[in-house]
């Protein structure tokens, strides 16, 4: 059963940055052919895509966040992290991680609360 556990929320001032890491467990050594990326949603909204990273390192990012965050993975760690620079409380959201294995199923984190706020 593949598990992922998100870390590195919290609270930031606006123009501050956080970095979001996402552990996986359970993929075994095929992780590296995931499709890992972050979701981010705020109460009474739907949950919006933010970025994600393909297998072969193709990046792809939310209008509202490009330029100010970044992806990358550690296949060797299991990790993929979210780098957010430049946050405005506009960026406040729970941040969920999200996998999608070799056959198409997408599988989920708990979830970490960012609050942008002075």
């Amino acid at each position: 059963q593949v598990q992922l556990v998100e870390s590195g929320g919290g609270l930031v001032q606006p123009g501050g940055s956080l970095r979001l890491s996402c552990v996986a467990s359970g993929t075994g050594s095929i992780f590296g052919l995931y499709r890992m990326g972050w979701y981010r949603q705020v109460p009474g909204k739907q949950r919006e895509l933010v970025g994600f990273i393909t297998h072969d390192g193709r990046i792809n990012f939310a209008d509202s966040v490009t330029g100010r965050f970044t992806i990358s993975r550690d296949n060797s760690r299991y990790t993929q992290y979210l780098q957010m620079n430049s946050l405005n409380p506009e960026d406040t959201a729970v941040y969920y991680c999200y996998c999608e294995d070799v056959d198409g199923v997408n599988y989920w984190g708990q979830g970490t609360q960012v609050t942008v706020s002075s």
